[in-house]
């Protein structure tokens, strides 16, 4: 799941022992909390316990599903074009349906999938509360609800609260891109020009931090203007610098 590292950066992805021990630690907190299982359907869930990564989650059309169980590895359940990125990262179980497939869109399968576990206390973790998604239609969510022996109950915070411990090969990745990041904007001054739009000066600032190592730069924000700027969610825009 790694690689070589590029231009000095540090290994893309993480060991599988990175993955396993986030799995285990929230196993341990699910113990705690009386979870059987926790069932992630977001990108950074998904990503952060299994090392899939894929542009497709740009598509709001098809769910993905992964249980994390109170024991063992987690199991994924998702679309058949994901089978193949699935299989490469350190998941073993891999469940899939054509997708996709309006009238049952995985949901039997997910379902028969939790039905199967042992149900020690006869809950399922989602992800329900402050800063969570579920990212499936309601209605499949009613019907799973339906189809399953678990109670639904939030664990937000317990998701949360694992992902606030960074391990020491986040803590490097992190460094990492804040350094490029860093080192970017004390550059900015020197290819940046009066006349300029922001938008060409965000456009070259994507370019150089790519140039630089990163992967993407998904939120660029640019503001200006006679008094400094009046929002920090807004823009590049078209202005010019100088020429308001």
């Amino acid at each position: 799941m790694t690689t070589v590292p590029e231009h000095g950066l540090p290994q893309r992805g993480f060991a599988e022992t990175e993955y396993e021990d986030r799995t285990r630690s929230t196993q341990s907190a699910m113990l705690v909390s009386k979870l059987d299982a926790i069932l992630l359907t977001t990108e950074p869930e998904i990503r952060y316990f299994t090392g899939f990564h894929t542009q497709f989650f740009e598509s709001p059309t098809r769910p993905w599903f992964v249980i994390v169980p109170l024991s063992g590895k987690p199991i994924a359940v998702i679309p058949g074009l994901g089978l193949a990125g699935m299989q490469a990262t350190w998941i073993d179980d891999v469940r899939t349906w054509q997708s996709p497939c309006p009238e049952d869109d995985g949901i039997s399968l997910l379902a028969d999938t939790l039905n199967a576990l042992p149900a020690r206390f006869g809950q399922l973790g989602l992800a329900l509360g402050q800063e969570s998604i579920l990212r499936m239609p309601v209605r499949n969510s009613q019907i799973l609800a339906e189809r399953i022996a678990l109670s639904f109950v939030d664990c937000a915070q317990l998701l949360l609260r694992q992902r606030f411990v960074k391990s020491s090969a986040e803590v490097e990745k992190i460094r990492t891109v804040c350094q490029l990041t860093s080192a970017e904007f004390e550059a900015l001054p020197q290819h940046t020009a009066m006349g300029e739009t922001e938008r060409q000066i965000g456009q070259r600032m994507r370019m150089n931090l790519l140039a630089r190592g990163a992967d993407s730069t998904p939120f660029l924000v640019a503001g200006s203007g006679p008094g400094g700027y009046d929002n920090i969610i807004m823009g590049p825009n078209p202005p010019a610098l100088g020429g308001r």
